[in-house]
């Protein structure tokens, strides 16, 4: 790991392509760094920030955050984005985790801020954003990942991502805890608890106590995706996470998320990360061997 840089405060602040932990493979594409971690065990760190902005896929393992007043639980297939220069303080679970980090070069700012949508561009680099439940970001995090680690790897494709991923944050309602109403939560909970079961809109609208149209209007506000899609993508997540375990059959992963047969639900595994199950499969096969340099 480069020599760290002190942050008064904010402990201490990491050089680009810097951080805690085995760093298995580095590169610099499209100005941007891509950086596979490992933690082998468990193990707090200590409060620090980043000199760069930076996306964090977590491909295996589980890792706990502290970041200003709140604090996150990560699972395998989640991602966050941290602004440059926020403290936090991470705590690596008791299997250890793997990270796939992007950190943005300055070049990034200055390319958003010359986009139609520049304030809300300009934004999204500025605060916080996680996903935990298999939305767009993390897809388009995941195919970096599969483009730089098992393709021959197109400048073109890996600059348009970026831009992708950078867009799917910038579309995300800013948080006001607020302002959301207190059914949403409640809702959420539920479709968290229950989404490899049959829910219905009915179901999810008495829980909520409103009406379904509005259930569903004030739901797509707030994620950023309907009712149906936000249920899709936390069983095709909960899938990829089911593969880590490799003695289980594609076809009864698919069962257990809660997709009605094998067909259906590799058509929307597909739809959702771009590649078959069976792909992925492999490729979550092949991410725990040690990846060597990527140059």
């Amino acid at each position: 790991m480069a020599k760290c840089q002190h942050g008064g405060d904010q402990g201490q602040a990491l050089a680009p392509g810097s951080f805690y932990g085995e760093v298995q493979a580095k590169q610099e594409r499209c100005g941007a760094i891509f950086t596979d971690v490992r933690h082998q065990s468990a193990r707090k760190l200590p409060a620090h920030s980043h000199e760069l902005p930076f996306f964090g896929v977590v491909i295996d393992g589980q890792y706990g955050e502290r970041y200003g007043r709140q604090e996150f639980q990560f699972q395998p297939f989640t991602i966050m984005f941290r602004p440059a220069g926020i403290p936090h303080q991470d705590e690596i679970g008791p299997r250890g985790v793997k990270f796939f980090e992007i950190e943005l070069r300055p070049e990034w700012r200055k390319r958003l801020n010359e986009t139609e949508d520049e304030d809300d561009c300009r934004r999204s680099l500025d605060r916080a954003y996680e996903d935990r439940s298999g939305g767009p970001a993390l897809w388009l995090g995941m195919k970096l990942y599969r483009e730089l680690h098992f393709a021959a790897t197109d400048e073109l494709i890996v600059e348009s991502l970026l831009a992708e991923l950078l867009a799917s944050v910038a579309r995300f309602p800013e948080s006001r805890a607020q302002d959301r109403p207190a059914w949403l939560r409640r809702v959420l909970d539920k479709i968290g608890d229950e989404y490899s079961d049959r829910l219905t809109l009915e179901e999810l609208s008495r829980e909520a106590g409103v009406h379904p149209v509005h259930l569903s209007r004030v739901f797509r506000r707030w994620n950023g995706q309907g009712i149906g899609e936000y249920v899709h993508r936390l069983r095709i997540r909960s899938a990829c996470e089911q593969m880590l375990r490799l003695e289980m059959p594609i076809a009864d992963i698919g069962l257990a998320a809660g997709f009605a047969d094998q067909s259906h639900f590799t058509r929307s595994f597909r739809r959702i990360t771009g590649i078959s199950p069976a792909r992925f499969q492999r490729m979550v096969m092949e991410h725990r061997q040690v990846i060597p340099s990527l140059g």
